[in-house]
């Protein structure tokens, strides 16, 4: 009887480990995983293994824990490359203000909110030109890049309007405009990730972006 705490601190242990296996978030395992560890510690130390349980605590516990956050850190987070903001003109108005739409901004925003289901945060890396940009991808410096539609910006030349303003179609123009509602699009989203691709093919609104898989192939292997 007098030893009976013992068995409920032995029994954490089993119990702290199921927990770990089934945790969902990946920073609520880090937290369980810190508290699996101590348990085991405690349990040694009870034990009179007082060398093992520091170690435990030292390396199974302090140690792990670090470079598993430091893992969770890097792995849970996608880079969206992206153009840089351009020169200033003498006017003072910058370039890239003048093609901004104001979609871009709830693109982003939706993109985060998706991302944060899955415990992953979003890093835009900025690049000067879209050959600059391309090249990374190819590299994988970055998961996936985000840059204006060409076909969409010759669109709005065309038709003689400012970048980001809209127009009102007459009536002769629905049926083609119904037709190019997904063709020409403001921005084009691209991602080497398989699983990205899947993710923001079925969550992410496609009302401001068309969206494609690039297939990089493994460095050392025939392209």
């Amino acid at each position: 009887m007098i030893d009976s705490y013992i068995y409920v601190i032995t029994a954490l242990l089993p119990l702290s480990a199921c927990m770990l296996v089934f945790q969902v978030n990946p920073y609520h395992a880090l937290v369980i995983r810190g508290i699996l560890g101590a348990v085991a510690a405690l349990v040694y130390a009870m034990f009179g293994a007082a060398d093992v349980a520091l170690t435990e605590a030292l390396v199974g516990t302090m140690l792990a824990i670090t470079l598993y956050a430091v893992a969770v850190r890097s792995s849970l987070t996608m880079r969206l490359g992206v153009i840089q903001d351009r020169p200033v003109e003498a006017d003072g108005e910058s370039l890239a203000d003048s093609k901004t739409k104001p979609d871009f901004g709830e693109l982003m925003n939706d993109l985060r909110t998706i991302l944060n289901k899955h415990y992953m945060r979003l890093e835009l890396v900025t690049y000067t030109d879209r050959e600059t940009l391309h090249r990374a991808l190819l590299a994988k410096e970055v998961h996936g890049t985000c840059t204006e539609d060409e076909r969409w910006l010759f669109e709005q030349d065309q038709r003689g309007l400012a970048p980001g303003a809209t127009q009102k179609a007459s009536p002769q123009d629905d049926q083609d405009q119904v037709g190019q509602e997904y063709e020409n699009l403001p921005y084009h989203t691209q991602t080497r990730v398989q699983r990205l691709y899947e993710i923001m093919q079925s969550e992410l609104s496609l009302s401001a972006t068309s969206l494609s898989y690039v297939n990089v192939p493994e460095a050392g292997k025939d392209h």
